[in-house]
């Protein structure tokens, strides 16, 4: 991308003010045929619209601080349209236009398990969010979070533990929110990554946290629910992953336990039951090929695609060993069948061959 376009692009985001916006101002400089619309046009089209717009100085000065923000090293500015956007996020209903993102951008691109819960977690809920967030991270699977006290941070620091971690923050990407976990958010920063869609130098709101809810979930093949009140943020980020259709798990909890009934409800309407991450890791398979069937063109062509029938069996074989007689009978499909598809899945780097005849997935 060249600094031209990103400029131009910026000038937009700060200009029009909403992203249906910014997305009509594209449209109407491709109707013009227009390579780069000046700024003033821009701030022109906008007050005819009756939206109110900053002086072209004001906008000038936070598309530069953007830009330069983006020469560290470690820092990213990913328009909807880059490569490096993640692609089950463009699946979602108004997904983010522009992300500020700080750390290793490919994880973008790998699966992802969101796991959320209470600020107020109770020391067992504490542990499961730690446990299960190691397990799955061991698994391969990109933790991704919202950075809050509490569950969120137990999640974070469990897939630090063992693997890899995104934290989504409702903040600019220059602040960290709480401030408590400053040095949690530094850690992610040096070893997975921080997005955020909010513009540099906003501060913490309490509508900005349902917004980042959405990408939380969009970007994630399925959401774990570890402790969760009636009344709580975690049961947005689980409904706004059904409307998604993306995977809602949740974790029950003693019936004493307040932080339980959010989770209890989740279960009554749907959401499925978390016992151990295998149970997560099991039933995203349809979505995980998915997630893979949609990668980049580089990505495609580093790993080849599954045929659906490959694809299916490969849904039956999880992260622990299984034997041939289990992936047959998982199948329904007949020996042969399955011997022939296991061949081709192991030279295709899909899962390897394990002590007593077993196979696990890679």
């Amino acid at each position: 991308m060249s600094t031209e376009s990103l400029a131009q692009f910026l000038t937009l985001f700060h200009a029009c003010g909403s992203r249906t916006a910014v997305l009509r101002k594209l449209m109407q400089a491709r109707d013009h045929k227009a390579s780069r619309v000046p700024v003033e046009e821009i701030l022109d089209r906008c007050k005819r619209d009756g939206r109110r717009v900053q002086n072209p100085n004001q906008i000038q000065a936070r598309v530069e601080a953007d830009l330069k923000w983006a020469e560290h090293e470690s820092n990213h500015l990913l328009r909807y349209t880059d490569a490096t956007y993640p692609t089950l996020l463009q699946h979602i209903s108004a997904y983010p236009l522009l992300l500020y993102a700080s750390g290793d951008v490919k994880l973008l691109q790998q699966p992802q398990v969101a796991i959320v819960g209470s600020r107020e977690c109770t020391p067992g809920g504490a542990q499961h969010a730690f446990e299960f967030s190691a397990e799955l991270a061991a698994a391969g699977l990109v933790i991704t979070s919202g950075l809050a006290l509490g569950i969120d941070s137990q999640a974070h620091q469990g897939a630090l533990t063992c693997g890899k971690t995104i934290a989504v923050t409702a903040t600019g990407a220059d602040q960290i929110y709480p401030r408590r976990n400053r040095r949690l958010a530094d850690q992610i920063r040096e070893k997975g990554l921080l997005i955020t869609e909010f513009p540099l130098g906003t501060t913490a709101r309490a509508e900005f946290f349902p917004r980042r809810n959405r990408i939380i979930s969009g970007l994630a093949l399925a959401t774990l629910v570890v402790e969760a009140a009636y009344r709580s943020g975690s049961l947005v980020t689980a409904r706004l992953a059904a409307e998604q259709g993306r995977e809602v798990f949740a974790i029950p909890g003693s019936i004493r336990n307040p932080q339980s009934r959010g989770c209890h409800q989740l279960i009554r309407d749907g959401a499925g039951i978390a016992e151990s991450a295998e149970d997560i890791v099991f039933a995203i398979g349809n979505l995980l090929n998915f997630a893979l069937s949609q990668q980049s063109d580089t990505t495609r062509s580093s790993r080849p695609m599954l045929e659906p029938e490959q694809a299916q069996l490969l849904n039956h074989i999880g992260f622990d060993p299984v034997t041939t007689d289990i992936i047959v009978e998982r199948s329904g499909l007949t020996v042969d069948q399955v011997s022939s598809m296991l061949l081709l899945l192991e030279l295709k780097d899909f899962i390897q061959s394990a002590p007593g005849g077993c196979f696990v997935r890679i």
